[in-house]
């Protein structure tokens, strides 16, 4: 058995339940089936297409489309795409359409990349969200910025990308209880965190394992979408090699891009 993951016979790389690996010239990317039966080209990519940025990245999407994108920095704030043209990039932790032909991205090697999209209105968001970004309700923010430009939100779908999972993520306990805080807003233990299964036990005194993803498709819950419009990528950063960077396993500022194109007609914009 080779080293590639598409040349082995184990499911888990070629029928991911609710995903599909699109394969083109340039490789394989990641796509979330609900996103793309409502009409929203969209990517995850992988470590495959390390050394590509969005620029070249948004051809495999979709000709002709704009490309946006923050400078991240694990914040918050989510810009409007008109805001985010070119570089020096504007600081800021997600991305979301205001006019048709955006293409919007985000990058990571270990945190959540969340796409979002309306099929009504064809609004589109891209957001990196680390436990930073679930603690400070970055997921919420997004929202809001989707409805200001008519979306709906029980209309929102939504896809979590690879990222490392519960298993492997060990925090201290005090970020565990910093993104419990955050979901609805009630502050939790750590026993209430396990039984919602955002944590689980770590060996080490004063810290838990946090499944980040968990967290925040609960925040999302909390927030009105429908739980069966958010999509969970099963795939772990960290222990899938072959596949993504993770810098909890190599220590390397190295990252995968997550992108999506909006579909909103330049009419309906104000």
């Amino acid at each position: 058995m080779g080293d590639d993951p598409f040349d082995r016979p184990d499911s888990r790389f070629n029928t991911l339940q609710g995903w599909s690996w699109i394969g083109c010239y340039g490789g394989y990317y990641l796509q979330a089936n609900h996103l793309q039966e409502a009409g929203f080209e969209h990517g995850f990519f992988t470590r495959r297409w390390h050394g590509r940025g969005p620029d070249e990245l948004a051809g495999y999407l979709s000709a002709g489309v704009s490309v946006h994108r923050p400078q991240q920095v694990h914040g918050s704030v989510v810009l409007e795409a008109s805001a985010t043209t070119g570089a020096p990039w504007p600081e800021a932790d997600g991305v979301v359409s205001d006019r048709g032909g955006q293409s919007l991205w985000v990058c990571g090697a270990d945190c959540t990349p969340v796409l979002l999209a309306d099929p009504v209105s064809g609004h589109a968001a891209a957001c990196h969200a680390g436990w930073r970004g679930v603690a400070r309700r970055i997921l919420n923010e997004a929202i809001l910025k989707l409805e200001q430009r008519g979306a709906r939100r029980e209309s929102l779908l939504v896809a979590l990308g690879p990222a490392i999972n519960g298993q492997h993520y060990q925090v201290d306990e005090n970020v565990a209880l910093e993104v419990g805080a955050s979901l609805d807003g009630t502050p939790r233990t750590i026993a209430d965190l396990e039984t919602m299964e955002v944590v689980s036990p770590d060996p080490k005194d004063g810290h838990c394992r946090l499944d980040i993803r968990a967290a925040a498709r609960l925040q999302l819950q909390h927030a009105g979408l429908e739980d069966s419009k958010i999509a969970t990528c099963p795939l772990c950063t960290l222990s899938e090699p072959n596949l993504f960077h993770s810098w909890r396993r190599d220590q390397v500022k190295a990252v995968q891009w997550s992108g999506i194109v909006g579909q909103a007609a330049e009419s309906t914009l104000s």
